[in-house]
């Protein structure tokens, strides 16, 4: 742990990097668990495709409209913590710019002095929603493998945001760790995912020992695969899919298997695009804003 430092920035973005909201929502649950004060924005103007990413309109409380403008913003927390203190960054990706999108955002962060950085996302996966949620966890960074046990990105391709920016943050010397969730893809209609959302912040609180509160996160878990099962238990065929993605995932958790599974799973999602297999029950109702590069 003392390779991320005491002063971690945990980044997510909404869109393809961010399948059932479930980087986004554990990023939006430890800013809702703590005090955090904004340090930096950027300027929207700048990054933003309005007609891709449209600001929205809000009912304030004394019931008067406003516009919320898409943006990125940088979190500082107010309160001192037993483990790490986790700043926060969160917004959505920008349609241009990248580079100088990115070199801000890094600017900010050496000013805060931000010692490590962990990006969240989340993708579309052939699993099931009735075992443990899968967290892919790697870095380019050698001492950061060797001492958290991380995998090594084998991928070759297109890239997303999350790549970017930890590609520009280890450049400046802040080392970097990527944490992805497996969300099943037959569940697209059951949007947020908790479950994969608990299953991030989990990780995150092993990798930083930070301790983040649970919340409601758990009961709320229990309530989403529920519904899944509920609306399963009405279509034979689903119910024999998600049967096979079961007996596949024991197949993964058994002694016998490689422990290199979950990462060999995260290359074949990068390598096909991230849009899925097309296979199975319910293929057609997938997000199609799910993550479609590293």
């Amino acid at each position: 742990m003392d390779e991320l430092g005491q002063r971690v920035l945990v980044v997510a973005f909404d869109g393809w990097n961010d399948a059932g909201e479930a980087a986004s929502a554990a990023v939006a649950h430890i800013r809702e668990s703590s005090e955090y004060r904004e340090v930096f924005a950027v300027d929207p103007e700048l990054y933003f495709d309005y007609q891709y990413t449209r600001p929205q309109v809000r009912l304030d409380a004394d019931g008067s409209r406003s516009l919320v403008w898409p943006d990125a913003t940088l979190w500082r927390p107010l309160q001192e913590a037993d483990g790490a203190r986790l700043w926060l960054l969160s917004g959505y990706e920008p349609a241009r710019a990248w580079q100088a999108f990115v070199a801000e955002l890094i600017d900010a962060a050496l000013r805060e002095d931000i010692t490590g950085i962990i990006a969240l996302g989340s993708m579309m996966s052939d699993v099931p929603h009735t075992r443990p949620i899968s967290v892919f966890a790697g870095s380019e960074n050698d001492a950061l493998r060797t001492a958290l046990g991380l995998e090594k990105p084998t991928y070759e391709g297109p890239a997303g945001i999350l790549t970017v920016l930890s590609t520009a943050a280890e450049a400046a010397g802040i080392p970097c760790a990527a944490l992805w969730a497996s969300v099943p893809h037959y569940v697209a209609g059951h949007t947020p995912s908790p479950k994969a959302t608990l299953a991030l912040l989990d990780r995150l609180g092993e990798l930083t020992g930070a301790v983040v509160p649970r919340g409601e996160l758990p009961a709320q878990s229990l309530a989403w695969e529920a519904s899944i099962d509920a609306a399963a238990s009405d279509d034979e065929e689903m119910t024999e899919y998600i049967h096979q993605l079961e007996q596949t995932r024991d197949t993964w958790d058994s002694p016998e298997a490689s422990g290199d599974a979950i990462a060999q799973e995260f290359e074949r999602y990068l390598r096909r695009g991230g849009d899925g297999h097309g296979k199975g029950p319910g293929a057609a109702g997938r997000d199609s804003d799910g993550p479609r590069r590293q």
